[in-house]
């Protein structure tokens, strides 16, 4: 297991993808220990540890090189998630990069709105994002939502939902600023510490639940998603800002 996962790093080395290979890397190493610990053969152990080395050496330098990308602003992650995957709470996608210095939130999304069904109703999606937010570590001031009108009959519902997530945040210290557009498509979010998240189906790539008893109804990191992309950003000029 330990060869195939550095055989993948080193693949995914070389084609550039350096935040996936760290991570194989950093995983391989580990199972790779493990078999040096469980080796008697005192060859074979100078051999382990040798590669082991090597290893390490280029996850350092990859390390370095990624911090570097941060710093000038060329930093660019892409999570592909998979049709009924789990694990992808808001917690795991966002938490990296709310960060203590965070204080103001972009969330652009067309589709923040009530749904005909009550389990998938989007507010809820922003709701739990903003339960994120409150939660911390940063500590921030102020939202900003750009979202569109809900069609037909469920606009007063719409608003009413926000204006009470908007009531609830300023108990918490946080203002809600409600914006809505005729002509957003774009769905993306960004923290005023340089940090972009864009993904292809905004906060709404969580599948219905199939009742309101049924594991992943309340926790999200147990809910199966559709497949989407996430792409993240870092860059001192974000022009939007």
């Amino acid at each position: 297991a330990g060869a195939e996962t550095l055989k993948r790093a080193v693949e995914l080395d070389l084609a550039s993808r350096f935040q996936e290979s760290l991570v194989c890397y950093q995983e391989g190493i580990d199972l790779l220990l493990q078999v040096v610990k469980a080796t008697k053969d005192e060859a074979k152990k100078h051999r382990y540890r040798k590669k082991i080395s090597e290893y390490m050496t280029r996850a350092e330098d990859i390390k370095k090189h990624i911090e570097k990308e941060k710093q000038d602003g060329k930093y660019h992650k892409q999570i592909r998630i998979e049709e009924n995957a789990t694990g992808f709470c808001y917690e795991k996608l966002f938490q990296e990069y709310l960060t203590e210095t965070v204080s103001e939130v972009w969330v652009e999304d067309p589709y923040i709105r009530q749904a005909h069904q009550a389990s998938r109703c989007l507010l809820y999606n922003f709701l739990r994002f903003c339960e994120m937010i409150v939660k911390g570590p940063c500590k921030v001031k102020t939202i900003h939502l750009l979202t569109s009108y809900d069609e037909g009959g469920g606009r007063s519902q719409q608003v009413s939902g926000l204006e009470e997530i908007k009531e609830s945040l300023r108990s918490y210290g946080v203002t809600l600023d409600i914006a809505f557009s005729s002509s957003i498509h774009d769905r993306e979010i960004r923290f005023n510490n340089g940090w972009m998240i864009k993904i292809g189906r905004g906060l709404d790539y969580f599948k219905k639940p199939r009742g309101r008893f049924s594991i992943g109804y309340c926790d999200l990191d147990l809910r199966p998603c559709h497949e989407t992309t996430v792409d993240i950003f870092h860059t001192k000029h974000t022009k939007k800002m």
